[in-house]
């Protein structure tokens, strides 16, 4: 099923910063065999005297998940390469990695055609040539996993990362980061990010352990403690930044993919590859992550199946093992959903389709703000409420996720984020709510923000789904579609419609 994301990629390089749009958004240890790992069949393996433990999977059993293997996907068409030069003006919110990547150039290209004195600074209306984005080269076909070994979804539902870290006896197992919610294990963190990106944490620690060891060394290179990812910007320092960041472009890459909108990679080198038309959005996912790492010979190395995937297997077993197909129902409908507030009380329909964590997922949220004084981040007494009916699964660090499907379980079925909840009378996990119930009420707790309002999203067996694609984010009939940039859209219902707007005004009141 096509998951819609229509925006472009921003390449997070040091010196072509992103000015945001604000969003106006341990248990036992597992057991273990000694026999050495195949692509057959994903055993318990422990290896005393190897460089890296093949560590437990937990979750799901064997009876719940089919074998699989990388078989061909039916090759994709992708977007044509332009032939010729061709002129763009500035826009605002415009940076020359967003410009590039849109226009599947690099950064490099653009600046060696135009005079541009600091590229850090580039301005609205500026005329720049964008040259041909010629591409020689095909990058490999490889698989390296599966798309379910990237969200968060049904095959890592019970996936317990504490365990394995503390199995694995690593660095990992005793960081400690100080944030401001309190103290943060390594574990934990790798939990949290994989709870907020909606990306499978099994993923996230063998990143961790391809690109430093934190996983089962013990004594890591020193000058990777603050960038464990490899990545090393000052703005993105410590774990949770690092994970954060390595989460929401393997997401970037996995749902441009799906909305094939990309074409070709730019390497950390500057080189610029064609993506091969026959890998899955799994494998993009995690190709375009290290396109951002490696330039041409270690990329190529890190995605063949020397590279990446064999850090994995010694892990984890072989990942399309893992593999959970379809993610996507032919036939995906959403249940009967509400809008998130009492009757009669008029909120404002602040932002359009956007992404549901960050910019890399697909457009999956939608925002509101609640009647009253537009004063910043202030307390509000007016209450968001359940939009569906179902009981609460995650609760806490500005975030409350119901589950829709009677299962308990936020990775599988349908689930709602409401995100930006203030702790004060948030609800809390086990409760079952039914449409109109009150979740808490809104903030700018968790994320960032710059005034009070609510960030909601809808996600289906991990998958982001985007509000306007072909299952639209629908709420008391009322229907949302994008005007084609992020956070502008609009809410139609029988003939009447409403756009978003950063702000409060007559036009963008919606109530129930």
């Amino acid at each position: 099923m096509k998951i819609r994301l229509k925006r472009f990629v921003l390449l997070p390089l040091l010196s072509h910063c992103i000015i945001l749009l604000l969003s106006s958004c341990f248990s036992p240890p597992p057991r273990y065999e000694t026999t050495q790992p195949s692509r057959a069949t994903n055993t318990a393996i422990f290896l005393p005297t190897s460089t890296r433990p093949v560590l437990v999977d937990i979750s799901p059993t064997a009876a719940d998940i089919p074998m699989f293997t990388p078989t061909p996907d039916v090759p994709r068409v992708l977007p044509t390469l332009r032939s010729e030069s061709t002129q763009y003006t500035v826009k605002s919110g415009d940076t020359l990695a967003k410009i590039a990547l849109a226009h599947q150039v690099s950064v490099a290209q653009i600046l060696a055609v135009n005079t541009i004195s600091n590229p850090n600074l580039i301005s609205m209306g500026d005329v720049f040539t964008i040259p041909p984005a010629s591409v020689n080269e095909l990058a490999t076909d490889f698989k390296i996993i599966p798309d379910s070994e990237l969200v968060y979804g049904p095959n890592a539902a019970n996936f317990d990362t504490k365990a394995v870290v503390q199995a694995a006896g690593g660095f990992l197992s005793r960081y400690t980061l100080l944030m401001d919610e309190g103290d943060f294990s390594g574990s934990e963190i790798v939990i949290r990010v994989a709870n907020e990106y909606s990306v499978n944490p099994r993923l996230l620690l063998a990143l961790l352990e391809y690109t430093n060891g934190w996983l089962t060394n013990s004594m890591p290179d020193a000058n990777l403690i603050d960038y464990p990812m490899g990545f090393p910007d000052p703005y993105r320092k410590g774990l949770y930044n690092q994970l954060a960041w390595t989460a929401n472009n393997l997401n970037r890459g996995f749902y441009l993919w799906l909305e094939n909108s990309l074409a070709v990679w730019t390497l950390a080198d500057g080189s610029v590859m064609r993506i091969n038309p026959n890998i899955n959005a799994g494998t993009a996912g995690v190709q375009y992550f290290m396109s951002l790492l490696y330039g041409k010979q270690q990329w190529n190395a890190a995605v063949g199946e020397n590279g990446f995937l064999s850090v994995f297997e010694e892990l984890f077993g072989y990942p399309f093992n893992y593999a959970y197909e379809p993610l996507l129902p032919s036939k995906l409908q959403q249940p009967t959903l509400s809008l998130p507030f009492l009757e009669g009380d008029p909120w404002s329909f602040t932002s359009g389709p956007h992404g549901g964590w960050n910019d890399g997922s697909a457009w999956a949220a939608l925002d509101f703000a609640p009647p009253g004084e537009p004063m910043g981040c202030v307390p509000s007494i007016v209450p968001v409420t359940a939009s569906g009916n179902g009981e609460i699964v995650r609760s806490g660090i500005g975030a409350v996720v119901q589950d829709l499907d009677g299962d308990g379980i936020e990775q599988t079925g349908w689930s709602i984020l409401y995100a930006h909840i203030a702790t004060e009378g948030r609800a809390e996990v086990g409760e079952y709510l039914q449409i109109g119930d009150p979740i808490g009420f809104p903030s700018c707790e968790g994320g960032f923000s710059t005034g009070t309002h609510l960030h909601i999203a809808r996600r289906y067996n991990g998958v982001w789904i985007a509000a306007d694609g072909e299952n639209p984010f629908i709420m008391d009939g009322w229907i949302a579609s994008s005007a084609g940039i992020e956070y502008d859209g609009y809410l139609s219902k029988n003939g009447q419609t409403i756009e978003a707007w950063y702000g409060q005004a007559e036009s963008n009141q919606i109530s129930r």
